[in-house]
């Protein structure tokens, strides 16, 4: 891959890893309520999850899509269904989420969540369609190493925000206006993903 291409594959990561979207907003509401250690499973659950499916989109899923369209507008309705069901959850958690038994995501929850995320399906198809277009392996391990590298810092820039506010987040009035305030903008990050043109 040309040096160029290269460094506008990195821009691309950083702009869609580091932005608002599905991903960030629970980031941020899991470091609030859970602490940046706590949140660790769920940044490496998101970031390496995400390099899989990169990786599985170019290696043969974008012809799925291709072959089946139904497909894409299912997967559609699912993640749409999914990230309302997790805005709910996140805007009705209990204040002392510890003592209510709650828990951060798991590594393993955050990486499978990434195929429910429309977000992740645009940047990952973006990826594979524009900068690995032969989708030979030499350009899939390019953009699976280029955001590997990008998106784990910028996802725990979200979680890190979300650790800093948790020192105003002191009352259980305060810290439930904070969860419903971060459920809100998740469904609102749904926006430029179900914008027509995104698809």
């Amino acid at each position: 891959m040309e040096t160029d291409l290269l460094l506008g594959l990195a821009a691309f990561a950083f702009a869609s890893s580091v932005t608002p979207g599905p991903n960030n907003m629970m980031l941020m509401a899991s470091g609030a309520n859970f602490g940046f250690r706590r949140t660790l499973p769920h940044m490496l659950g998101v970031a390496l999850g995400f390099v899989a499916m990169a990786v599985l989109v170019g290696l043969g899923l974008m012809q799925v899509f291709a072959r089946w369209p139904i497909l894409h507008d299912i997967l559609m309705v699912v993640s749409v269904a999914y990230l309302l069901w997790l805005a709910w959850r996140i805007a009705n958690a209990a204040p002392k989420t510890a003592e209510a038994g709650a828990r951060p995501m798991t590594f393993l929850e955050a990486a499978a969540f990434q195929w429910v995320n429309p977000k992740a399906w645009t940047m990952a198809l973006t990826a594979v369609t524009v900068y690995a277009p032969d989708r030979s392996l030499a350009a899939l391990a390019a953009v699976a190493l280029i955001f590997g590298a990008i998106n784990l810092p910028s996802v725990g820039s979200w979680a890190a925000l979300g650790v800093l506010t948790r020192r105003a987040l002191t009352t259980p009035a305060r810290l439930r206006l904070f969860n419903r305030a971060m459920a809100l903008l998740l469904v609102a990050s749904l926006w430029p993903v179900l914008a027509p043109s995104a698809w």
